[in-house]
């Protein structure tokens, strides 16, 4: 487990699951993720069972804050598809409790995954994709060191219109430059 001051990371466990299944069935929670269609308890089990045969270093964590009421799960996110030559990685983030939404979790959580990329798995550069119609998310990414990389215009079909998507990256440098 990785823990900050707001946040931790763990491992996802399968009580978790019925709080994805909502989750994704919002389609607010869902409009910046690459999966569109609602999803059944079968399907979320499925895939529980299939992430649970990746090697560890591939699996996503649950994102916990820390509230009033103590640890409570409001999300998932974690690095995939590692390159372990060029020790780089994609990260991937959804926070689906829309109550902690605008109150700097998802920094939180960005912070501690970086930390945990850099320090902790020595990765060089750690990137992300982000669709053009989420600006909060983009806010979020550039606030805690992203840098816009290239664009994919048109790239996403959603709601009835094509979307760009953003190509954002954080070199260690750049991140240990900011930790200062």
């Amino acid at each position: 487990m990785y823990v900050a001051e707001r946040v931790r990371l763990r491992r996802v466990e399968k009580d978790d699951l019925p709080r994805y299944v909502e989750w994704l069935n919002d389609a607010e929670v869902r409009r910046g993720l690459m999966i569109f269609l609602p999803l059944s308890n079968v399907e979320e089990e499925q895939w529980f069972e299939e992430m649970n045969k990746r090697p560890p270093l591939e699996r996503p964590f649950a994102v916990d804050a820390n509230s009033s009421n103590g640890w409570q799960h409001i999300g998932s996110a974690g690095l995939f598809d590692f390159d372990h030559v060029a020790r780089h990685a994609e990260l991937g983030i959804v926070l689906g409790d829309k109550e902690f939404w605008d109150k700097g979790y998802g920094s939180d959580t960005m912070r501690l995954l970086l930390k945990v990329g850099f320090e902790t798995l020595n990765l060089d550069r750690i990137h992300l994709r982000v669709y053009g119609n989420n600006p909060r998310a983009l806010h979020v990414y550039e606030k805690v060191g992203f840098s816009l990389e290239g664009t994919l215009r048109q790239h996403v079909y959603r709601e009835g219109r094509y979307y760009d998507v953003h190509v954002m990256g954080v070199l260690r440098a750049e991140w240990q430059k900011n930790q200062k």
